[in-house]
């Protein structure tokens, strides 16, 4: 441990301005946007009153919580969330190691970078402009999917205020949007495996497939064991833009979020004090998961994040 410390003081000694450089955005990033903000987590505990201000409002103590715990919609956003996370984690997270695994295999050059470059194009376009673009394509009267239907004599299907189809068209659009920019992480992993792997593997007869299997996926197992815990520690933590942009009344109950009840409730609705006390019970949670995977993974030999 003392050597530890030793060799941790010698470098930054060595590298002393480049942390002073640092300084300025560590204030700003870690100290300005997310440190002195958690003071208004006392507004959980509180009548909140515009008018009054944090210092001023009447104090409540648990009774946000307990108002919570006890409302009928309580658990409907917490499955909700939970849920719509879960597709997303068992759809959409293998999808750019998959797209990352096979743009690697790839022979030609312009082909590898085209389809990158396509892949990634969704990720730079707005939620509002790509909920219109997927509630279009898939409305009952003019969407092209319901085209397709129409065209081998089936029924149009109102995909968009069906409680069954919605989560599966939520989770279709986020990996549309999302999956093409997750494999940079991965092909740049990849990028760092030692070549001479894959050549003692042609050696002894393998294919492309096993190289995959055997060589590759082993090798970024680390940067997926990473990517994992992050994605846990999101699990109650639904994007707000692609709810929103999406959702209708007519399927609310399979719809409503967390971060969309708080803006409902909170933004709309002006109940400060009872969103910020549900915003606080989301971060704890979603907390506790990161430590329980980040210690799960160690225990089965990984690295984790810390």
């Amino acid at each position: 441990m003392k050597n530890k410390n030793r060799k941790l003081i010698r470098d930054i000694k060595k590298d002393l301005d480049l942390y002073i450089l640092l300084v300025p955005a560590f204030l700003i990033a870690f100290v300005l946007m997310y440190y002195v903000p958690m003071y208004g987590v006392v507004i959980a505990f509180k009548d909140y009153n515009l008018l009054k201000g944090i210092l001023h409002s009447d104090w409540v103590g648990f009774a946000h919580f307990a108002r919570l715990f006890r409302s009928p919609d309580f658990l409907l956003i917490i499955r909700n969330t939970l849920l719509l996370n879960l597709y997303n984690l068992i759809f959409g997270f293998p999808m750019p190691i998959i797209l990352a695994l096979f743009i690697n295999e790839a022979g030609n050059v312009l082909f590898k970078r085209s389809v990158q470059s396509f892949l990634y194009i969704p990720h730079f376009i707005s939620w509002v402009v790509l909920g219109g673009i997927v509630v279009s394509l898939l409305s009952p009267s003019t969407g092209v999917i319901n085209g397709i239907i129409k065209m081998f004599g089936g029924e149009p299907i109102y995909f968009m205020a069906d409680s069954f189809w919605w989560p599966v068209w939520y989770t279709i659009s986020g990996i549309w949007k999302e999956a093409g920019w997750g494999t940079i992480i991965y092909m740049a992993a990849i990028s760092g495996v030692d070549p001479s792997l894959y050549e003692a593997a042609a050696v002894d007869g393998a294919g492309r497939f096993r190289k995959m299997w055997h060589i590759t996926l082993p090798c970024i197992r680390g940067t997926i064991v990473v990517l994992l815990i992050m994605n846990l520690g999101k699990m109650m933590n639904s994007g707000f833009e692609q709810v929103y942009a999406l959702q209708n009344s007519s399927v609310r109950s399979v719809s409503e979020v967390i971060s969309t009840y708080v803006y409902r409730l909170g933004i709309q609705g002006g109940q400060y004090g009872y969103t910020a006390a549900l915003g606080l019970f989301q971060s704890v949670i979603g907390m506790i998961l990161i430590i329980a995977a980040n210690k799960t993974t160690k225990a089965l030999g990984e690295n984790g994040l810390w």
